[in-house]
């Protein structure tokens, strides 16, 4: 009996693999028709765009001839000619209008150019001509120095030839003069002008300076005080700028004095020369 069921057994087995084998070859010869028939339907419908499919360029130039042949349709020969000689007159026009134009605008601008340059030359004469008639008048101006205070001089000025220093204990030169004067004495201006500067010289001491123009300008040092000015104040001929005293390093070792100095040109000339 037992042997009897394995024999069923068997044979059922081998039923069923028969029966997977068949169906497994049905399907892969379905799967292969179709795969062949697609490819089939795809060379075709290929073929068929290919045939019937109008290129792009084609198209264009397709719209283009019609537009060409709309334009032109019921007219002449002759109103076809004269459309384009009237084409031709406004483009002739056009050109000649804006040849003019720019003709004139060069013209209004060469106008303007050579206006601006005349004006400038002008004002530039001008201004050159006031300049050097302001000149001419600076220079017409007449300065008379005076001793900025009444002493005796003690030591002269010494700039092509040497002096002896007492304090410095050599033989030097001297861009002024000494004028004699007590401690406390009175200073004056020399001649009208402007306080150009009030400064401590490390060598000459306490110094004022007072630019008289014309290139001319006057030093005042080894003074005491210069209360009665301040720099850029205008001072007159005479008037009071400060009082003598012994700051100067320089001639510490000399008699209290004025160190007195006229500048031309920015150079130390002999103030004896123009004290009048």
């Amino acid at each position: 009996m037992k042997r009897k069921l394995n024999l069923n057994k068997d044979n059922l087995q081998k039923n069923l693999s028969d029966k997977i084998i068949l169906y497994s070859i049905i399907g892969v010869a379905i799967l292969s028709i179709i795969i062949v028939a697609v490819l089939i339907y795809s060379n075709k419908v290929k073929e068929e765009v290919k045939s019937g499919t109008m290129s792009l360029e084609e198209m264009t130039n397709i719209i283009e001839d019609t537009q060409s042949a709309s334009t032109q349709m019921g007219k002449t020969v002759n109103e076809a000619q004269n459309t384009n000689n009237s084409t031709n007159t406004s483009n002739t026009m056009n050109n000649v209008t804006n040849t003019s134009t720019n003709t004139s605008k060069t013209n209004t601008s060469a106008k303007s150019s050579n206006t601006v340059s005349n004006t400038t030359k002008q004002n530039t004469t001008t201004n050159a001509e006031n300049t050097a008639k302001e000149e001419n008048k600076e220079k017409t101006v007449e300065l008379n120095f005076q001793k900025p205070v009444e002493g005796e001089v003690i030591k002269e000025y010494a700039q092509d030839n040497l002096v002896y220093s007492e304090t410095l204990k050599e033989w030097v030169t001297h861009s002024g003069i000494d004028i004699k004067a007590d401690k406390t004495t009175v200073v004056k201006s020399a001649e009208a002008g402007t306080v150009k500067s009030i400064k401590n010289d490390p060598r000459y001491g306490l110094t004022i300076v007072i630019d008289h123009g014309n290139n001319f300008q006057t030093v005042y040092s080894n003074l005491l005080t210069s209360e009665f000015v301040v720099e850029g104040e205008k001072v007159e001929k005479g008037q009071s700028i400060g009082t003598v005293g012994n700051t100067a390093v320089f001639e510490i070792a000399d008699e209290p004095h004025l160190h007195f100095e006229i500048l031309k040109d920015s150079l130390p000339v002999n103030p004896s020369e123009y004290i009048k």
